[in-house]
């Protein structure tokens, strides 16, 4: 097979005014005083209604104001919207709170011209934000768009961990992605459940991805499940169990199917702690 490491490109005539804006928004987050909803609203204002951006208190009182536009200048603010997590019973309104306007600035740049899938800058600002959302964020983030949290608090990741689109990270109970951990386009990664008796029953437990694990596209890890260190759960399978070392799972509910070559002598012995669960 071929080795087809990415490109280099040339750098946009942009590059230096989107650095000097994600430098503003780091500097200004990195101070603990900061007023983070005025900070998502006066930058989303920026991005969607510039011609309001200096005015946007008096805009959306203003009855000449179109209603719609009013409404929509309003939203930009994220006291004025609801996320889904905010209705969940176990909601820590205080982590969330603080929260909430950085993932409404992170889901609504996806969202917005200048974002769409605009790579360079997308992955840029992510990495500005994360560490001020995450429970821990380490180096070399990388997220494209589209990605998705529950709490976004309850996150916890490792170095060099790639996040592809569209990827939904439900941290209700806890989710931990160890270094160089890779989660490709579509994919889930659960930690709470519903009983299959009354779906109101909600059961919340931790989803560990271990170093150098790869899920890939349109797979799924249900809450609770261990991937251990550079296993990998294979295109629209459903990680069920805990996934063994090395091993290469697939189907629905996923089974190991083979061990990777590089895998360790200690990789073919099934693991007793790990195979209880296993399917």
């Amino acid at each position: 097979m071929p080795y087809l490491p990415l490109r280099k490109i040339p750098e946009r005539p942009t590059r230096g005014t989107a650095t000097e804006w994600l430098d503003s928004l780091s500097h200004t987050l990195a101070d603990p005083s900061t007023d983070r909803a005025r900070l998502c609203r006066e930058t989303l204002t920026s991005l969607y209604y510039p011609e309001f951006a200096a005015n946007w208190e008096t805009a959306v009182q203003d009855a000449k104001v179109p209603t719609a536009t009013r409404l929509a200048l309003a939203s930009m603010d994220p006291g004025n919207i609801t996320l889904e997590p905010e209705y969940y019973g176990e909601c820590d309104d205080a982590k969330f709170q603080r929260v909430k306007p950085l993932l409404w600035l992170w889901y609504s740049f996806d969202r917005s011209p200048l974002g769409g899938q605009n790579v360079w800058l997308g992955v840029e600002l992510r990495r500005v934000l994360a560490p001020h959302i995450f429970k821990r964020c380490g180096e070399n983030f990388k997220a494209f768009h589209h990605v998705e949290f529950s709490f976004g608090y309850n996150l916890e990741v490792g170095d060099n961990v790639v996040v592809h689109r569209h990827v939904l990270l439900d941290d209700r109970g806890g989710i931990v992605l160890g270094n160089g951990v890779s989660v490709s386009d579509y994919a889930n990664v659960y930690s709470h459940t519903h009983s299959i008796v009354d779906q109101r029953e909600v059961t919340n437990a931790a989803t560990v991805i271990d170093d150098g694990v790869r899920i890939t596209y349109h797979a799924t890890v249900l809450a609770g499940v261990h991937v251990h260190e550079q296993g990998m759960v294979g295109a629209m399978a459903v990680a069920t169990k805990d996934v063994r070392p090395y091993h290469v799972y697939v189907g629905i509910p996923a089974k190991s199917v083979r061990v990777k070559p590089n895998a360790p002598e200690a990789a073919n012995v099934l693991r007793t702690s790990i195979d209880r669960g296993a399917v």
